[in-house]
């Protein structure tokens, strides 16, 4: 992998990195609002950076809809944490603390510093990355065993670009982010993933049978596209 840094009048610096496996430029924004260009081992630089010249508009209306928002005093998340800032006068370490209900940020510095917002975001994260182990993979197998599906593995990892994934060996894969989710559109990831274990594409076949269990297959999936897997506060 080989990463070059480009600047880009009205988006700033953007990194073109070259990876082997990719087939195609592919477009990310980071939290911290930096842009990325994924290419083909074989591609050109100057290939890249074109494409992201292309892109140049749609990095700019959707950069503040990637970007982290600022955690603050009383944030909630998955209805069950709350966030707090604890000033802590003359404290040398940013530290975090973990309460049945609560996840405790003490530090001297100020909430919104980026090294107090980035313990927080790596303890929120802990937080519902280890509630997402528990639920996740019950609710699985309870659609599995309802709907007679199988999978041979279940995997809860931190997945930003899609909800959940599912391989042909029929290993299926949930972002830990799901968790934030309705319940409903949960149960839509979860079993779209269980039919992809009968039918590995988008076809006719696949749309059949996931409608002929979740009727509300279409609703759900247009209703999805307004969230996007990264931790956000349920509370502002």
């Amino acid at each position: 992998m080989s990463t070059r840094a480009v600047y880009v009048d009205g988006v700033g610096d953007i990194l073109l990195t070259k990876r082997k496996g990719s087939k195609n430029a592919r477009l990310s924004i980071r939290a911290d609002g930096r842009v990325r260009v994924n290419l083909p081992a074989w591609s050109s630089y100057a290939a890249g950076l074109a494409f992201a010249k292309a892109h140049k508009r749609w990095i700019i209306s959707h950069r503040p809809y990637f970007q982290r928002p600022v955690l603050k005093n009383g944030d909630q998340f998955y209805g069950k944490y709350h966030l707090k800032f604890n000033y802590t006068l003359g404290a040398q370490r940013i530290t975090a603390t973990l309460g049945p209900r609560s996840i405790v940020i003490s530090s001297s510095l100020a909430y919104d510093h980026p090294s107090v917002q980035n313990k927080a975001y790596q303890s929120c994260e802990k937080a519902l990355r280890a509630e997402a182990k528990v639920i996740l993979p019950k609710r699985l197998e309870q659609l599995s065993r309802q709907y007679g599906f199988k999978c041979q593995d279940v995997k809860i990892r931190k997945l930003t670009a899609r909800w959940g994934s599912c391989s042909k060996d029929k290993k299926i894969t949930l972002s830990y982010y799901l968790l934030q989710l309705s319940p409903d559109l949960r149960d839509y990831v979860i079993l779209h993933e269980l039919v992809h274990t009968k039918h590995l594409n988008h076809g006719p076949d696949f749309w059949q049978l996931f409608q002929s269990i979740y009727p509300q297959a279409n609703q759900s999936r247009k209703h999805i596209r307004n969230f996007r897997p990264r931790l956000a506060p349920l509370t502002t």
